[in-house]
C-alpha cells in the first residue's frame, strides 16, 4: 500500500486539472463506491498534464488515474465524516488558479483562445471539481492531524539510515534582513491621484470600466479580468478598500482613495449577504530619485546605529523593517520546504539569489552595508542583511539536522497512517477498473483480493 501513499502525499498534482468536457464516445473506466470515473475525464487531465511541458507518455495515464481513485476515495470519506470545505476556500483556490493559468498562457485572451470559452465559464466549470479536491485534501489531513513523534522515534529513525547512505546537506546560512521601502511626500504621490481621478472621470461619463481596468489597472490579478476581484467579504480586503465597497450600492462608483497598495477606484457590482462583489483600478505611485535618495539616507543610519551599538539588529528590524514576516522575527527571514516545518536555515541553492551574493564573501556575525534592490512585487528599496550563521556542507547527523530528520520521520509515521487508512477503506468499498488498465502497477493495488487479518 506503500505506492498509493505516495501518490496521496502527491495530490496536489491533480490541481492542475481542468473540468472533463463530456465526448461524443465516452465511457465507464473505473467505479469507486457509488462514483463513477470516465475516460474523458482522464484524457482531459491527461492534456493539462502535456500542457505544462511535460512529454508524452501513455503510462503516465496509469498514474494519473491512481490519483482520480485517491481523491474520490478521501471525498467520500469526508461526506460520511461531514468534513466540509466553504465558499471562501474554493473561490480563493479557483483565483489562484486563474492566475496561474492566465500567467501561463501569456495573458487572458489566449487563455480564453485555448479553451474555447471565456475565463469565468471556465471557473464555473472547474468549481465543483476543485471542491472535490480541497475536500480531499482536508479529510486527508484530518486523518493524519493528530499524529506526533517523539525523541526515541526520530533517534530510532536516523539509526535507520546506514552511514554511507546519509543524506548530505548543502551551505546553509541563517539569514536576517531590514527591508526598507521609500515614502513619497503629498506633492510626489499627487500625480498619481491625479491620473486615476481622470480615469474615474472617464467612466463616470459612460467610458466601459472593464477596458479601462485592462488598459490601465495595474493590480495583476484583477486587470486581465477587468477589475473583477470576484466575490469577497469583510476580512479579505484592506480596511480601506472595505470601508468603501461595504457602503456602495451596487453600480455606484467610489472617489479615488488610498491603500497600501497604492490609489483605487472601485465599482460595486453585486451585494449578497455579507459579501461584495466588486471590481477596481489600481494605480501604484513610482518612486523618484529624490524618494530613493531619502531612503538611503536612513539605511545608512540604521546602518551605523547598529554598527555603533546603539541599537540591535533585532530590534531596528522590528521598528523599521517593511517585511511583515520577519520583523517581528529578529528580522530573521524563514524558510519552509511545506506549510508545517518552518525554519531559519535556508538552503544556498533556495535562497534569494542577490541576497546569497551578499552573504556569500561575509563573515558570521557581521552586518551588509545597504543594499538596493527590487522584489518580485517591482517595490524597489534597501536591504540591511545580517548573516546570523552558515553551516558548511556536511552528512546528515542529528547534532546539526535533527529537526529535518524529525520533520522525514514524522512523514513516514503520517504515510503508515494513511497506507493504513487506504487499505481498511479499500476492503469495504466495492472497487472496479477496467481492462484496459490491467498492466498498470500503480493500479493492481485497488484490484487485489483483501487480505485476512490474523488475531
Amino acid at each position: 500500500m506503500k505506492k498509493v501513499l505516495l501518490m496521496a502525499s502527491g495530490l496536489l498534482f491533480l490541481f492542475l486539472n481542468v473540468h472533463a468536457q463530456k465526448q461524443s464516445v465516452d465511457k465507464v473506466i473505473a467505479v469507486l463506491g457509488n462514483e463513477v470515473i470516465l475516460l474523458s475525464e482522464l484524457n482531459q487531465q491527461y492534456v493539462m498534464y502535456l500542457n505544462s511541458g511535460n512529454p508524452v507518455n501513455e503510462k503516465m495515464k496509469c498514474y494519473i488515474l491512481q490519483q482520480m481513485l485517491v481523491q474520490h476515495l478521501l471525498k467520500q470519506q469526508a461526506e460520511i465524516d461531514s468534513v466540509m470545505v466553504d465558499d471562501k476556500q474554493v473561490d480563493d483556490e479557483l483565483d489562484r488558479r486563474m492566475r496561474y493559468q492566465i500567467q501561463r498562457a501569456g495573458g487572458q485572451d489566449k487563455l480564453e483562445e485555448f479553451l474555447n470559452r471565456s475565463v469565468l465559464q471556465y471557473k464555473d466549470e472547474l468549481r465543483p471539481d476543485v471542491k472535490d479536491q480541497l475536500q480531499a485534501n482536508k479529510m486527508q489531513g484530518t486523518i493524519t492531524e493528530k499524529v506526533s513523534i517523539t525523541p526515541s522515534e526520530v533517534q530510532k529513525y536516523y539509526d535507520s539510515y546506514k552511514k554511507d547512505s546519509l543524506p548530505d546537506i548543502p551551505t546553509e546560512f541563517e539569514v536576517g534582513e531590514i527591508v526598507l521601502h521609500p515614502e513619497l511626500t503629498k506633492a510626489e504621490k499627487q500625480r498619481f491621484y491625479d491620473k486615476l481621478d481622470a480615469i474615474r472621470l472617464r467612466v463616470k461619463s459612460g467610458e466601459d470600466f472593464a477596458f479601462l481596468a485592462k488598459t490601465y489597472s495595474e493590480d495583476p490579478g484583477s486587470a486581465p479580468e477587468g477589475g473583477d476581484l470576484g466575490f469577497f467579504d469583510r476580512t479579505m480586503m484592506a480596511k480601506e478598500f472595505t470601508a468603501f465597497a461595504f457602503k456602495l450600492k451596487p453600480g455606484e462608483l467610489s472617489p479615488v482613495f488610498e491603500t497600501e497598495f497604492g490609489y483605487h477606484v472601485l465599482q460595486v457590482v453585486e451585494r449578497r449577504g455579507e459579501q461584495v462583489h466588486a471590481r477596481h483600478i489600481l494605480i501604484r505611485p513610482q518612486n523618484t530619485p529624490q524618494s530613493m535618495d531619502r531612503l538611503k539616507l536612513h539605511a545608512d543610519s540604521i546602518y551605523n546605529n547598529i554598527n555603533n551599538k546603539k541599537i540591535t539588529f533585532s530590534t531596528a528590524a522590528s521598528m523599521f523593517s517593511a517585511d511583515k514576516e520577519s520583523k517581528y522575527n529578529g528580522g530573521m527571514v524563514l524558510f519552509a520546504d511545506n506549510v508545517t516545518a518552518r525554519t531559519t536555515f535556508i538552503p544556498s541553492d533556495k535562497l534569494d539569489p542577490k541576497v546569497f551574493v551578499v552573504v556569500d564573501t561575509m563573515k558570521v556575525g557581521e552586518i551588509s552595508k545597504p543594499v538596493a534592490f527590487t522584489g518580485a512585487d517591482g517595490k524597489e528599496g534597501y536591504k540591511v542583511i545580517l548573516l546570523k550563521n552558515k553551516i558548511a556542507p556536511h552528512k546528515g547527523n542529528l547534532e546539526q539536522d535533527y529537526t529535518k530528520f524529525k520533520e522525514k520521520a514524522q512523514q513516514q509515521k503520517q504515510d503508515r497512517v494513511m497506507s493504513e487508512w487506504f487499505e481498511k477503506r479499500r476492503k469495504n468499498t466495492y472497487i472496479r477498473i477496467d481492462d484496459e488498465y490491467n498492466e498498470c502497477d500503480e493500479l493492481k493495488i485497488w484490484t487485489k483480493p483483501a487480505t485476512t487479518e490474523t488475531k
